[in-house]
């Protein structure tokens, strides 16, 4: 898949800017609050349908505008596919794709897979499960439809059965039977969920230990476990010995939406045992084995965009990443760097065609 153009309006701080891309390789080179990130934010907005950097639609908007507006040319497979992101304040987010609005923005999901990877990828290891839990359903629900509208579902149903915990103190009698409805639409909706996500973590894992192995030279064993309360129980049963605690919580404690996927170092967590150099090749190998899954899964190279990494990583690391365009298997990458010099000498060891882009 390759980005052919893009044309940004008042996207965060970026006013008006337009390319053409010719290239496998392009580099936004520039001096820090130029627009890089966000020039790059704009490409994965387009794909994905939300900000890499912020989950709230208004701060998309370049301050003091009143809309923002990025529009890019995509070819994927034979096809060319236009895609338009608009919006207002105010207003909500309009996703077009060759001249036809979304009816929702989750029909668009997989369509253009691309891979990030940037120094806000940290938030992976110090954040809370959420972030990790994320990073999951983003990986299937860009090769799975069906996986991100049961996500979609249990999410909806979660936070209805959670709104009638909250009121069962005082309408306990008249609840119960919508509380157990409530319990066989999560179980009916989290199962399936659960078991897609063992399916791809199981198969995800070993491109994962491929992409860290290279990276680290094979110095120290990477390891991802995935856990779960519907381990070594099936979910009515977690549900039903369960129900005293959500009563007394006012909110759903057992659940596939309190999964948590643990980064491990030779069995220690990342978080608290591992070198900031084991942080950052267990994330690029993080990276990379979603690349390699991506690819796997939907017979579509993703784009992959590298923000910042020159400045946040060590010469071998970025020289590992870099060597990935002799590969086959690697299509069009987009770059951010604050200094072309150097950005120009890295990339020329590839030997593929490039253009610098100065902001």
């Amino acid at each position: 898949m390759r980005l052919n153009a893009l044309h940004i309006t008042h996207y965060k701080n970026v006013s008006s800017a337009e390319y053409q891309f010719e290239k496998p390789i392009h580099c936004f080179v520039g001096n820090n609050g130029k627009g890089k990130s966000n020039t790059l934010d704009a490409i994965y907005h387009l794909a994905m349908g939300r900000s890499y950097f912020s989950s709230i639609n208004a701060h998309t908007i370049m301050h003091n505008k009143e809309f923002m507006r990025i529009e890019g040319h995509f070819a994927r497979e034979d096809n060319i596919e236009r895609i338009e992101c608009q919006l207002k304040r105010e207003s909500s987010k309009a996703f077009i794709r060759n001249g036809k609005k979304y009816n929702r923005l989750s029909e668009h999901i997989g369509l253009l897979p691309t891979v990030m990877i940037s120094p806000a990828d940290v938030d992976l290891i110090n954040e809370g499960s959420q972030t990790r839990r994320s990073f999951i359903d983003r990986l299937i629900g860009q090769a799975d439809k069906g996986y991100l509208q049961q996500l979609i579902q249990y999410q909806k149903i979660l936070q209805q059965r959670n709104a009638l915990l909250k009121q069962m103190g005082r309408f306990a009698q008249n609840a119960q039977d919508t509380l157990s409805i409530y319990n066989q639409q999560l179980v009916q909706l989290g199962t399936p969920i659960h078991k897609a996500r063992i399916d791809y973590l199981t198969a995800f894992d070993p491109l994962f230990q491929k992409r860290y192995a290279t990276i680290s030279q094979g110095n120290e064993r990477a390891t991802l476990v995935y856990e779960s309360q519907l381990k070594n129980s099936d979910f009515t049963t977690l549900l039903e010995d369960a129900a005293v605690k959500d009563l007394q919580a006012q909110f759903s404690t057992v659940g596939i939406h309190k999964d948590d996927l643990l980064f491990q170092i030779d069995d220690y967590p990342i978080k608290k045992f591992g070198s900031q150099g084991q942080r950052k090749s267990f994330l690029i190998a993080l990276k990379l084995a979603q690349f390699d899954m991506l690819k796997k899964s939907t017979s579509v190279t993703p784009l992959l965009l590298l923000d910042d990494i020159f400045d946040k990583l060590d010469e071998q690391r970025v020289a590992e990443i870099i060597s990935l365009v002799h590969e086959s298997s690697f299509g069009q990458l987009f770059i951010t760097d604050t200094h072309p010099e150097r950005t120009a000498d890295v990339i020329k060891q590839t030997e593929q065609p490039f253009e610098l882009h100065s902001l």
